[in-house]
């Protein structure tokens, strides 16, 4: 969760199964964002989720293939998330651009 501490809190998260845990959405309950996490099949509760936000996911896991080009960001070379982030924008703005 530290990267997402660094940032504001917004108005959904859309994630993947593997961060299905009651820590984590009641985190972002406090925040006011709205989880879009399907729940676990093993799951006694099974959270209701949107799937049409969740169905464009695909936008955001496209550019993390994306992002595997750069060997900065792939191999995680830096300490600092400040940092870490900076280079994350900059490769979206590249990638964006062409």
């Amino acid at each position: 969760m530290q990267c997402i501490e660094t940032l504001p809190p917004c108005d959904e998260l859309v994630a993947d199964k593997g961060y299905d845990a009651n820590a984590l959405r009641h985190w972002l309950a406090e925040r006011g964002t709205t989880a879009v996490i399907p729940p676990m099949r093993h799951r006694r509760v099974q959270f209701p989720y949107d799937k049409r936000v969740y169905n464009k996911r695909n936008v955001i896991e496209r550019m993390f293939c994306r992002f595997k080009d750069w060997r900065r960001l792939a191999t995680r070379c830096d300490r600092k998330v400040q940092n870490f982030l900076a280079t994350v924008t900059i490769a979206a703005i590249v990638n964006w651009w062409l």
